[in-house]
């Protein structure tokens, strides 16, 4: 109960210092890096499948995300 009560403050700070529009650009941005992490993903198992199935070898997840978007 208390990280609930913790989560509901953080949020009315958050509306109270960036304002309502502000907070739910970071929610939408938020959401739309948890959709791009879901279909990075999804490719990455595609492509080790397609790699086994063509005998070619593979690399790790983390190595394709992260030189994938230039962090």
């Amino acid at each position: 109960m208390i990280a609930f009560y913790l989560s509901i403050l953080v949020v009315i700070f958050m509306v109270a210092y960036a304002g309502v529009e502000g907070t739910m650009r970071l929610f939408v941005y938020m959401d739309l890096e948890l959709r791009y992490f879901v279909i990075k993903l999804r490719m990455w198992r595609m492509k080790k499948q397609l790699e086994k199935e063509l005998g070619i070898p593979s690399k790790k997840f983390t190595e394709d995300y992260y030189n994938g978007r230039g962090d």
